[in-house]
Order: C-alpha cells, then sequence, then structure tokens
C-alpha cells in the first residue's frame, strides 16, 4: 500500500479499492471524478462513507459531489471520509485541500533556554498542523525539524531541542494550511557566548584529503557554480573524492572558501 500526505489529511490508495481522507470540515463539500469501471461497466465508486456512515449521494455518474452539511458538523469537527472503488480504476478527489486546517495560531510567547530548547505557546489553533522550525544560518533560513500542533483553541506548549551557532542564533516557527501560504511567528535570538569555530586549511586555502573544524559544526559545501555537494554534521570533512577547483563553504555562522588541490 502507497500512503501518500496532502498537507493534514492522508489520501491512501491501494489496489484494494479504497482512498481514505481525513482533515476537519469546513464548510465546503468534497468533489469526485469518477472514471468508468475496467470492465466498462458502470462507475468506479461502489460506496462513500463519512465518519462511518454510507452516504445517500448520487455516486453513480462521472462527477459526484459529496455533500458534508447534512451531517451538521460544527466547523472544525474532525472527518473522516473513505471512498471504496472497484480494481482497475481510481476515481480523483477534485478538491481534497477543502479538509485541510487552516494556520490560526497566535504566539503567546516564544523563547530559547540556555539548555538548548526553543520553547513557545499557542492560541487560537484550528486544526492540527506541523510547527515548522527554522533557523537563520547563512544568510538564509533553514529547516531544522519540526513539532504536529496539536489543534485545539486554548493554550498549546511546545518545545524542541536546537542546537546552536557561535554568536546570535535567530529562530521562527511557520505553518502551511490551507491556502499554501507560510504563516510565520516572529523571530527570537539566543546568544551563544562561545568561540567561533574555525576550519583548516582556512579561508581560501588548499587541502586535498580533508576539513578540520575547531569544533562539531553543522556544514554546507557548494561547487563554483553553487550546486549543493555535500551537507552534514561533524568536526571533520572528507573532500578527497572532489574534483580539483574552489568550493564555497557554510559552517558555524560564516561562509568562506576552499580549494581542492
Amino acid at each position: 500500500m502507497t500512503l501518500f500526505l496532502i498537507s493534514n489529511f492522508f489520501v491512501k490508495d491501494s489496489f484494494a479499492g479504497e482512498i481514505v481522507l481525513d482533515g476537519i470540515y469546513k464548510g465546503e463539500n468534497l468533489y469526485v471524478e469518477n472514471p468508468y469501471a475496467s470492465t466498462g461497466v458502470g462507475f468506479c465508486v461502489s460506496e462513500v462513507l463519512v465518519n462511518g456512515r454510507t452516504t445517500t449521494d448520487e455516486i453513480n455518474s462521472s462527477f459526484f459531489e459529496i455533500d458534508l452539511s447534512i451531517y451538521n458538523f460544527r466547523y472544525g469537527a474532525l472527518i473522516k471520509v473513505v471512498i471504496k472503488h472497484k480494481k482497475g480504476c481510481t476515481p480523483r478527489v477534485l478538491n481534497p485541500e477543502v479538509l485541510t486546517p487552516e494556520s490560526t495560531f497566535e504566539i503567546k510567547n516564544i523563547s530559547v533556554d540556555k539548555d538548548g530548547f526553543l520553547n513557545w505557546t499557542t492560541v487560537k489553533e484550528h486544526g492540527s498542523l506541523p510547527f515548522i522550525i527554522e533557523q537563520y544560518r547563512w544568510n538564509k533560513w533553514i529547516r531544522i525539524g519540526s513539532v504536529k500542533g496539536k489543534g485545539t483553541g486554548g493554550e498549546n506548549r511546545y518545545r524542541y531541542s536546537i542546537d546552536f551557532n557561535s554568536g546570535v542564533n535567530k529562530f521562527r516557527i511557520k505553518q502551511i494550511g490551507s491556502n499554501k501560504k507560510p504563516h510565520y511567528s516572529q523571530n527570537v535570538e539566543y546568544f551563544n557566548n562561545v568561540p567561533e569555530i574555525t576550519f583548516i586549511p582556512g579561508n581560501g586555502g588548499k587541502t586535498a584529503q580533508k576539513l578540520f573544524f575547531s569544533g562539531f559544526t553543522h556544514y554546507e559545501i557548494y561547487d563554483y557554480y553553487g550546486k549543493l555537494i555535500k551537507t552534514g554534521s561533524d568536526t571533520e570533512v572528507d573532500v578527497s573524492k572532489l574534483k580539483t577547483g574552489t568550493y564555497f563553504l557554510n559552517y558555524d555562522n560564516k561562509s568562506e572558501m576552499f580549494i581542492k588541490k
């Protein structure tokens, strides 16, 4: 069975003939494109269930509507739609995004503690969406992890372990809801008062085998044309298999270069 994740709900498609959509009710109905069965007799969909109840929708047509309004769901109620279909054909839900939660969270507080955790408290969540944690490194925002949102309207507290660069560290969180537009928190900063990490052979230096860092660090290596060649976290990097030439190195809180001999 193949499992496809679409935003915050799942669509499962298999040869067993079943599509499952999990999401929340937002006052809109679903529309389904329904091909003919592989035998050429009748249509593909055989049954539709909403939260375990067989619907009374007319499914014997090329397109049909799953009317969710008749169930008197409250806005934001959890919904599970099961579309059963015959083998050899696959119906298509035309607007699955109507079940995707919207990102409505508000940050009550957000902070970084000395133990290396990003902590935040939200209110007014409306449906569970992942919180994506980002750190500003090397003049760009980089995703460093995610936490599943609780999706309830009251106070929700979250905590995520983070790694510091030397000097100023900047973090934020975001969600992406049904409108596909990122919804960001404010930035939060933490100053890590430790010596900057250096590397051998140093900025502009030459090496044939390895790069050595003065401490553990995240790194990225790009070739002369800006293509990402290598990324990771360590105290050293084997570059012996790289082609001869100039490379750009992101590490700790800086961007430098080296020459592979």
